[in-house]
């Protein structure tokens, strides 16, 4: 990835444990909390746990600080806020002051906190290893002897922080400074040992909004990309030309055999299951009428159901009075309606997990983490796109859901998520995956 470097990124062995303690819950917690192991095709994590030899030895690419880090220190201390939300949580009032602090906060603005994997993953594995709890990772100093190559770039940091200008900048290339920083991450990465000894095929970027790196995903693609879905990338997972080969699959940029489906950072609180109440809405919306590309259903969607009784389909932002509205829609809600945006999938479907709200898949092509491992089916509605547009099919089809099954939706819930809230678990199994795709 780009030209020459300026300051290198260090760690140095102080690294509190309140930090490690909080990088891995907050990783674990939004990655793999409902972790269902039913395939034996996958690791199971809890033998990984007592398998030191079998750990996965991870190589981080050496970048300036100014590539992760640096650029949070660089968004708290601007004093402009986000253009996109009317109330910026983390520009009110002035700058934070950074306090002499190596590793500087995520920010609290919705809009990029639900893209929060990029820090929570670098900081687990810049952690040093006499800080870890036991793990499934470790870090080696010599690319020669790992499995994989972690490129340590806060890709959806950096192009937030280009949007949020608000310039109509993102797209260009002159006077971006989101497209510096992808170039800069480009040349330094593809011109190292490293990447001219696999083509990239060992490397793994975090890439979890959909525009991360978007000048330049044709040149990451070779490498192991973590997304919460694959709208926005050129995807082609057909056999082969002919259509008859058993063993050939192309894709173009992403594909599942190489690629791994990560959850959003959810963004309301957790409710427990005592805590739930009866709910009073049968089907719950909250967000933008409008969207790109796969929003048309969303559209269409909205029109059929905004009159329909039981039913609350309304406008919302990612604002403080949106989340306090999304907290009560959500928890008075039996089932809550997850159609396609701007791309497949949204940080909405965890935010229902989050709140017990049985979650309603409309899409014929959505991509959910760990699809292998975790039977969505249990707690989870999916509709195809055509049969949710004929009129009173999906209301009606949620009616005549049970009260008992809908019960035992909420309890599958929350069972996966008590049973598998565990944070050496969930990195486990991610590094785990890592281990098969380069063996």
């Amino acid at each position: 990835m780009p030209p020459p470097k300026t300051t290198t990124t260090t760690f140095p062995c102080s690294t509190p444990t309140l930090f490690i303690a909080l990088t891995t819950i907050s990783f674990l917690s939004f990655s793999l909390f409902f972790l269902y192991n039913k395939n034996p095709s996958f690791p199971n994590p809890q033998t990984t746990l007592q398998i030191s030899q079998n750990s996965i030895k991870v190589y981080v690419a050496d970048l300036p600080r100014s590539l992760n880090y640096g650029l949070l220190d660089q968004y708290w201390s601007s004093s402009t806020p986000d253009t996109r939300i009317s109330s910026d949580p983390d520009h009110r009032i002035r700058p934070r002051p950074i306090k002499n602090k190596t590793f500087s906060d995520y920010p609290e603005n919705p809009l990029i906190k639900q893209y929060s994997a990029e820090y929570w993953i670098t900081g687990d594995l810049m952690t040093p290893e006499k800080l870890k709890f036991q793990s499934f990772a470790k870090r080696v100093f010599d690319f020669n002897e790992a499995d994989v190559v972690f490129v340590p770039f806060f890709a959806t940091l950096s192009a937030e922080m280009e949007l949020a200008k608000g310039k109509g900048s993102f797209r260009r290339k002159e006077g971006n400074e989101d497209y510096r920083r992808q170039k800069q991450v480009v040349d330094i990465v593809r011109n190292s040992e490293a990447w001219k000894r696999s083509g990239g095929k060992d490397h793994v970027f975090v890439l979890t909004d959909p525009v991360a790196m978007w000048h330049f995903k044709a040149e990451v693609a070779p490498a192991i990309l973590l997304v919460v879905d694959f709208g926005g990338w050129y995807r082609l997972d057909s056999k082969s030309s002919n259509g008859s080969s058993p063993d050939m699959i192309q894709h173009t940029q992403v594909s599942l055999l190489k690629d791994v489906i990560v959850p959003y950072t959810h963004l309301l609180p957790r409710l427990q299951l005592s805590e739930n109440k009866k709910r009073s809405t049968l089907l719950y919306f909250k967000g933008a009428k409008h969207r790109h590309r796969g929003g048309i259903v969303r559209e269409k969607l909205w029109e059929l159901l905004v009159n329909e009784p039981g039913v609350i389909i309304e406008e919302g932002f990612p604002n403080a009075t949106g989340r306090e509205q999304s907290i009560r829609g959500m928890r008075s809600s039996e089932f809550c309606l997850h159609p396609a945006g701007d791309t497949p999938s949204s940080c909405r479907l965890f935010d229902a997990i989050q709140s017990l709200c049985i979650p309603v898949v409309v899409s014929d092509n959505i991509e959910l983490p760990f699809e292998g491992m975790v039977d969505y089916t249990e707690f989870t509605v999916f509709i195809a796109v055509d049969d949710a547009l004929k009129p009173r099919l999906l209301v009606d089809r949620l009616r005549s859901i049970s009260v008992k099954q809908r019960n035992e939706f909420r309890r599958n819930i929350w069972l996966r998520f008590n049973r598998y809230f565990n944070m050496i678990m969930v990195i486990q199994v991610v590094l785990a995956l890592f281990l098969q795709m380069v063996q």
